[in-house]
């Protein structure tokens, strides 16, 4: 079987980003991008999607977290895209609950290769710990138009917001997962009965 590995560098004014990953990896991962909340959602991914990421970024942080948050959404997307290949023998859907305490939330993805996201979490605060929720729509936003997917997320149910945010980054990574696990019936076929992803 090929590695399912990438490597992608993107250099803006804004931001400097490197993101490396492995599809069938072990869910280690190593994060460097001055976000600490960020890079615990990032965590999440790794750890529950068992995708080995590394993710270093060099961003315009005395302006805001906007820059960084966005750009590593989309580098990250765009090492998906390159790592998945041309999708034969992939499963292509991927869903997943996840509860935390009063939250639950619900991730459904389609390596359809149209984008588009459908984010519904109705976050109970604005801020978490100095970091703005709001940054998260902008950083899945980034990941669906560079991936290729389309995405659904529901907050189901929630009080506290840090578990909103975590059942979502658990349950996107979970769904990751089933979506590119390789499919043993599938036998390098294409997903789709257009022939094409």
């Amino acid at each position: 079987m090929a590695e399912r590995t990438a490597f992608v560098e993107r250099n803006t004014l804004e931001t400097q980003i490197k993101v490396s990953i492995n599809l069938d990896g072990t869910g280690k991962a190593r994060f460097d991008i001055g976000v600490p909340f960020m890079e615990h959602m990032l965590d999440q991914i790794a750890r529950h999607g068992l995708i080995d990421l590394d993710i270093a970024c060099k961003g315009d942080l005395e302006i805001d977290d906007h820059h960084t948050v966005e750009d590593v959404g989309i580098t990250l997307g765009q090492a998906f895209a390159k790592a998945v290949g041309d999708k034969k023998g992939m499963t292509r859907y991927g869903h997943s609950y996840v509860p935390l305490d009063e939250a639950l939330s619900r991730v459904v993805i389609d390596f359809s290769g149209r984008p588009g996201l459908q984010m519904h979490v109705p976050f109970t605060r604005a801020v978490v710990g100095g970091f703005d929720v709001d940054l998260f729509q902008e950083f899945f936003q980034g990941f669906v138009n560079h991936a290729q997917v389309s995405l659904h997320i529901d907050n189901l149910r929630g009080v506290n917001t840090h578990h909103q945010i975590e059942t979502v980054f658990k349950a996107f990574g979970r769904a990751l997962r089933m979506a590119v696990e390789l499919d043993p019936r599938m036998a390098g076929q294409m997903p789709s009965t257009k022939g094409v992803l």
